[in-house]
């Protein structure tokens, strides 16, 4: 797609959702823009959105949508560049009126974009973005995440790698944005509070290609662990020339953010994932009905599993069906009061939005990447991970 805008409309296939699309007037759907990355670095987690989001719609439009109205996609390619990603979510408010507004991966962009759902009466709910800020200092009252942030990836990831991985010397290696510096700054403070030190840190432009420069400063640091905040093609990048340039082995152990090693790009690291271990508020593995239906629908849909973007953006949609259904409509005052303390099912399990800050309280799994899979290997209850509210805002 490269520079290009790309517009898509989306409604929902199958016999009995175009039956019902084809029933409904236009003007009684559901408008919802959906501004994600579908070029360049975080190009892969904004296909788990888009995914993630398809199928939810076609679920519910297939059973009859939002008390009789249809959900409508429309897509926006922000690229994961916040002055790009407002430009386009101004498109989508002002020419094609959408009523709310998801999908934002860059914390920069979700910031950015929930300035101007503010400043248009609109929600803005983020499946992805990581930066503490988005409901803490720089809270909205117009914003919510549905996703757990840096902090309940910090908080979990970190207590078990001091419990369960030798070694304590720690190097942090993450995108030089708002993300990188506040999931990698996250990390660097709880290996502190729990007793491991941090010998070195470094932040490379995201999207770097070469990261040959920085090699030699981790090697210089002898880590037991590297922790990183890359995602996308960036760890791909990352970790294959760790490999190349022999950086990895046996006694060294690799972890980070959630996001940094996917269903999406892990067949292309040719096995320089292999040990990577996260916490996340969703796996494959997740032993419940619910997640078995779901995984097992988004294969047959997509022929790839989801990852834990495709999971939170498809249970977003059973959060603004329930949602728009008690406020009756999509009321920008009703609709946030709604989602405000809501709780839903999800492919996860049950979810609870916290009405002081907009931050969904989400059970952590501690994963490990085997192969091309993920294991879990640890757990922790949403309420422990979530920390404080720290939004003085609303």
């Amino acid at each position: 797609m490269g520079q290009i805008t790309t517009l898509l409309r989306w409604s929902a296939s199958g016999a009995m959702a175009l039956s019902f699309a084809a029933n409904a007037n236009a003007a009684d759907s559901i408008k919802v823009g959906v501004v994600t990355p579908l070029s360049g670095a975080y190009a892969p987690i904004g296909k788990q959105v888009r995914w993630g989001a398809e199928l939810s719609v076609k679920e519910i439009n297939a059973a009859g949508g939002v008390k009789g109205r249809p959900f409508e996609l429309l897509f926006e390619d922000e690229e994961a560049n916040p002055p790009v990603a407002v430009r386009k979510a101004e498109k989508l408010l002002q020419q094609d009126k959408v009523d709310l507004l998801t999908g934002t991966v860059n914390s920069g962009s979700t910031l950015a974009v929930g300035q101007l759902a503010e400043r248009n009466d609109r929600i803005l709910i983020t499946t992805v973005s990581y930066a503490p800020t988005i409901t803490g200092a720089q809270c909205s009252p117009n914003v919510f995440r549905v996703n757990a942030n840096a902090f309940m990836q910090s908080n979990a990831l970190t207590a078990w790698l001091t419990k369960n991985v030798p070694g304590k010397r720690y190097f942090f290696i993450g995108p030089d944005y708002e993300m990188g510096r506040s999931t990698i700054g996250a990390f660097q403070d709880d290996i502190k509070r729990l007793g491991a030190s941090d010998v070195g840190s470094t932040f490379p432009p995201l999207g770097a290609k070469d990261f040959t420069q920085y090699i030699g400063q981790i090697r210089a640091a002898r880590p037991d662990v590297i922790m990183t905040a890359t995602a996308g093609n960036d760890t791909v990048r990352l970790l294959t020339q760790l490999k190349e340039y022999g950086i990895l082995s046996d006694r060294l152990t690799l972890a980070g953010a959630a996001g940094a090693v996917t269903q999406e790009n892990i067949g292309a690291m040719g096995g320089a994932g292999d040990g990577f271990l996260s916490a996340a508020g969703y796996s494959t593995d997740i032993d419940t009905a619910a997640n078995k239906k779901f995984v097992a629908a988004f294969k047959k849909e997509f022929q790839s599993e989801p990852d834990l973007f495709g999971a939170d953006t498809y249970g977003l949609f059973y959060l603004l069906k329930q949602a728009i259904e008690k406020a009756d409509g999509t009321d920008t005052v009703k609709l946030r009061a709604a989602i405000e303390d809501a709780s839903w099912q999800t492919p996860q399990g049950t979810k609870k939005i916290r009405k002081g800050d907009h931050q969904a309280v989400v059970d952590m799994v501690v994963v490990k990447v085997k192969g091309n899979d993920f294991q879990t290997v640890g757990k922790v209850p949403g309420e422990e991970a979530v920390g404080p509210d720290k939004c003085d805002k609303f």
